[in-house]
């Protein structure tokens, strides 16, 4: 994967650097499952990290795969699934180049997208498209991470800001169907921000 490699996450880990992790289920994932917008199905979660969501998804029925670059998360991931007695499948994985044996019905992207240099965007909207059947729902929290122009830091390493205009070219229309906005907007521990997009594919 481009971007920091294995080592550089799998040192966060250890270290437990992992500002990114709420230490529970992203609250917007909760609404979309409480709603009724997301229901049990094949459901791949890339860049899931130590699992909070693999494990909520799981409990509510779903067939969940786990996808991660880092086997220290993976082995969080699968403590945490142990502990509620449930069951995913998990894979140690590069998200530019693994791919799917059948469509999933579902993806749930968190901090993946984010976590790529925007040079390699194209290539991981791609995958993911290659990953949904036809008709099925790619639920994204597209990180704003936006730094002034200058500020130490600024597009230097993850998180890499998903402007919403950058998401609508990335996932075009001719490709995924928008729903309308207003898009909510969700507060990440980091300060930040997510824009909660549900999108359909064609």
């Amino acid at each position: 994967m481009s971007g920091p490699s294995a080592q550089f996450w799998s040192e966060h880990y250890r270290r437990g650097e992992t500002g990114w992790d709420r230490g529970a289920a992203n609250p917007q994932l909760l609404r979309w499952l409480d709603a009724g917008g997301l229901q049990p199905c094949r459901i791949v979660v890339p860049g899931c990290g130590s699992g909070w969501e693999v494990v909520e998804l799981a409990q509510r029925g779903f067939a969940v795969t786990g996808l991660d670059y880092a086997q220290e998360a993976l082995d969080m991931c699968h403590e945490r699934l142990a502990a509620a007695g449930l069951v995913a499948e998990l894979v140690q994985a590069d998200v530019l180049e693994w791919q799917a044996e059948q469509p999933f019905a579902a993806i749930y992207e968190q901090t993946c997208l984010c976590a790529l240099h925007p040079d390699y965007w194209v290539a991981y909207a791609h995958r993911l498209r290659c990953w949904i059947r036809e008709g099925g729902d790619l639920f994204i929290l597209a990180m704003q991470a936006a730094r002034p122009q200058g500020q130490e830091g600024f597009l230097s390493g993850p998180p890499y800001h998903c402007d919403i205009h950058a998401m609508r070219a990335l996932f075009d229309q001719s490709r995924w169907e928008w729903d309308k906005p207003p898009y909510p907007v969700v507060p990440h521990p980091l300060g930040v921000n997510e824009i909660a997009l549900r999108l359909r594919a064609r």
